[in-house]
């Protein structure tokens, strides 16, 4: 029989998942910008915020790997799961696409993730409280910024307009699964080591809603969100990220440098 500590360790070690893949599978496809983004200072600044969701994955699946106790380390967690092992949003691991595409998929993520960490500061497991108390220095920098870039170009250019509402409009359905619950999520609330993920929606919301409402976008009507990717259900995009990012520890198991 599973007793309530048992409960919320198994759900502790999800939410672990959860935002250490997000930060991962996300950081690695930022970084996919090195050396091919439109200016040197997007270059950089891409490259630097890949570095601080990467060096955010160390923390969340860091702990991860303690929690399992099976001997295993974070990297372990990153380079020898097979896709239907991870369990980050589904938008994080969407194509790049063009500069808006890869830009709204940012500035969503950041906007939930800000609030996401928010509220974990306030975890009762007082590991989690610090992580997100790191984190979230970094990442209201990533809000500040994405909001910015969002703006300009969604009320700059009519092309670049354009571009901008063809990217949310492509974008908008994976938005849903940041804010669907499961039974993890309902026992780590209750333990009030996590926030009910509906409990972030209206922020978030009037959050996206201004700052679209300055960069002259307007919010999709369509009620229809994919989901899954909490639960290990992933686009076939994941599949090709991992090939590609886990291939040198793949090629030559156990490798270190």
């Amino acid at each position: 029989m599973k007793t309530a500590h048992s409960d919320t360790s198994t759900a502790l070690q999800q939410m672990l998942l959860r935002m250490g893949d997000s930060t991962l599978v996300l950081g690695h496809r930022i970084s996919e910008w090195c050396g091919h983004a439109p200016v040197l200072e997007e270059d950089i600044a891409m490259a630097n915020i890949a570095l601080d969701f990467i060096g955010q994955t160390q923390f969340w699946l860091g702990m991860a790997a303690e929690l399992e106790a099976e001997g295993k380390t974070a990297d372990q967690l990153a380079y020898l799961r097979d896709c239907a092992q991870f369990r980050n949003l589904l938008l994080a691991e969407q194509p790049n696409g063009d500069y808006a595409h890869t830009i709204v998929r940012q500035f969503l993520f950041d906007a939930w993730h800000f609030l996401q960490l928010q509220a974990l500061m306030k975890s009762t497991n007082a590991s989690v409280a610090e992580i997100a108390a790191k984190a979230i220095k970094e990442v209201n920098y990533h809000l500040e910024r994405s909001s910015d870039l969002l703006i300009r170009l969604g009320d700059g250019t009519p092309e670049s307009h354009t571009r901008m509402q063809a990217a949310l409009d492509d974008l908008w359905a994976y938005t849903g699964e940041m804010f669907m619950g499961d039974e993890h999520d309902i026992a780590l609330a209750k333990a009030g080591i996590a926030p009910l993920p509906e409990s972030l929606r209206d922020d978030w919301l009037a959050c996206v809603q201004e700052v679209m409402q300055q960069a002259t976008l307007t919010l999709p009507d369509n009620p229809f969100m994919h989901k899954g990717g909490k639960q290990g259900r992933h686009t076939e995009y994941l599949g090709h990220l991992l090939a590609q990012m886990q291939f040198l520890q793949r090629a030559y198991p156990g490798c270190a440098w």
